[in-house]
This record gives structure tokens, C-alpha cells and sequence, in this order.
């Protein structure tokens, strides 16, 4: 019983953060936020599985280590659209 509400809550907020990821498509800051925690929920059950396991949480530091490499890269990217084309929107932005 207690095993289900391990896996239970990481998946709805899982699928909580999947959901705001598709639906805020507008500004890129919201979907960099959404991304961040995607990436929190996605460590939470990696060390839920490790300590279950008796794992050792290492794998975690390293797991940790390139989702703030993610979002340093994901702010830069921001800033730059901000610098060339004054706003976050994605309908401003074009490949073009």
C-alpha cells in the first residue's frame, strides 16, 4: 500500500508538469519553469528508486548536475531571444 502512494503522487505531478508544459506555450519563461520541474519530479522518483533499492545516490548528484546545466543553458537562451527581439513570446520568434 505504502509503495503505491510512492509512485502514485511522483506520477500526477509527473503528469501535472507535462500537461502545463504543453499547454503554456506562449511565453518561454513559463515553459523553461515547467521544464524545471519536470526535471525535480523526474530526480524525486529517481531517488525514491535508488533508496528502495539501497542504491547508492550517486547517479543523483550527477542527475542534478546536468538538470542546473539544463536551466543555465535554458536562461541563456532566454536572454538572448530578449536581447535580439525584445520579448519571450514564441510568436515573435521565427526560424526565418
Amino acid at each position: 500500500m505504502i509503495m503505491i502512494l510512492y509512485w502514485s503522487l511522483p506520477m500526477i505531478m509527473f503528469i501535472l508538469g507535462l500537461f502545463c508544459f504543453v499547454s503554456n506555450r506562449k511565453h518561454l519563461l513559463s515553459m523553461l519553469l515547467s521544464l524545471e520541474f519536470i526535471v525535480l519530479v523526474l530526480f524525486f522518483m529517481l531517488f525514491i528508486y535508488l533508496n528502495m533499492l539501497n542504491y547508492e545516490t550517486y547517479f543523483s548528484m550527477m542527475f542534478l548536475t546536468f538538470s542546473v546545466c539544463e536551466g543555465a543553458l535554458g536562461l541563456s537562451i532566454l536572454v538572448s531571444m530578449i536581447r535580439t527581439h525584445g520579448n519571450d513570446y514564441f510568436q515573435s520568434f521565427s526560424i526565418m
